[in-house]
């Protein structure tokens, strides 16, 4: 194989799409937390040390989920899936991630951050990976939690400790991602239920799935809403542009729930990733305000 294929299938093992997120979200708690302008060595370790934690903790679930990929027509083609990768060298490959991970940000933050960029990744793997996905449909709504880590790495970082406002962060992202992944899960339905998979949509069908996915939606708005009067560092504009995005996405939602068609789905999901990044970069913005 050549060597560019080798890094594209190793780069891919480490789910760069989901990683870029995740480490914006890192980036809000860390602006929100300093009290001036962050360090620039925890920017560095928070970056590079969340990065390979999430990225050890992508290729270590493409070890798991050979299975389930291999049944999937999205997934068919992942490196371990199309057997390029295998399992055992991804699996090493992610645990050495997510090792070189612990070392940075101890070294450049604390143990704190350390373990909780671990946390997520255990959390993932264990939890999600191992134990739920097969098992329930609440699988998403529990397992979710594992993206909810990098606020905490982000905030323990440059406090060493976890306040109220970083588990708020922590609250938003979980109220989040069920209503996010459902929007995928309408979309890849058949997948889910070819690959035995029990997602929310495969399993009560589209319809009864609105009804978790708005209170889901309204939880996760009134939470970034309520996040204002928490912390002291945001303030008004933060609170209006919350609302704009949120109302919208509400629209999306009721939208969809009204006139449900695959570009309605599309539309839906496509926003859900963005909300997440407009959120993220709005906690920043003004907290440098």
């Amino acid at each position: 194989m050549e060597i560019k294929q080798y890094i594209k299938d190793y780069t891919t093992l480490t789910k760069p799409k989901v990683n870029l997120l995740l480490v914006i979200t890192a980036l809000s708690a860390i602006f929100l937390a300093s009290d001036s302008l962050p360090s620039i060595s925890v920017l560095v370790a928070v970056i590079v040390g969340g990065t390979l934690a999430s990225g050890g903790a992508g290729a270590i679930n493409h070890s798991i989920d050979k299975d389930i990929d291999n049944t999937m027509k999205r997934t068919s083609k992942r490196p371990v899936a199309g057997e390029r990768i295998s399992k055992s060298n991804a699996l090493l490959f992610g645990i050495v991630l997510n090792v070189a991970s612990f070392i940075i940000l101890t070294y450049l933050t604390n143990v704190l951050a350390a373990l909780m960029a671990i946390s997520g990744t255990l959390f993932y793997v264990i939890i999600y990976s191992i134990w739920l996905k097969k098992k329930t449909y609440h699988n998403i709504v529990i397992g979710g939690a594992a993206g909810c880590f990098p606020p905490l790495v982000g905030w323990s970082a440059v406090t060493g400790d976890l306040s109220l406002s970083a588990w708020y962060l922590f609250a938003i992202i979980f109220f989040w991602t069920p209503p996010h992944f459902w929007a995928l899960a309408m979309l890849m339905k058949d997948d889910y239920s070819k690959a035995n998979i029990p997602m929310l949509p495969s399993v009560v069908g589209i319809k009864a799935t609105f009804k978790p996915m708005t209170l889901h939606t309204v939880t996760l708005i009134l939470l970034t809403l309520v996040m204002t009067f928490v912390n002291s560092k945001l303030s008004y504009i933060y609170f209006f542009s919350c609302l704009t995005i949120g109302t919208y996405y509400l629209f999306l939602t009721y939208r969809l729930y009204k006139d449900y068609n695959r570009q309605n789905n599309l539309k839906i999901y496509k926003f859900s990733l963005l909300y997440m990044m407009l959120f993220s970069v709005i906690v920043i913005a003004d907290s440098l305000l």
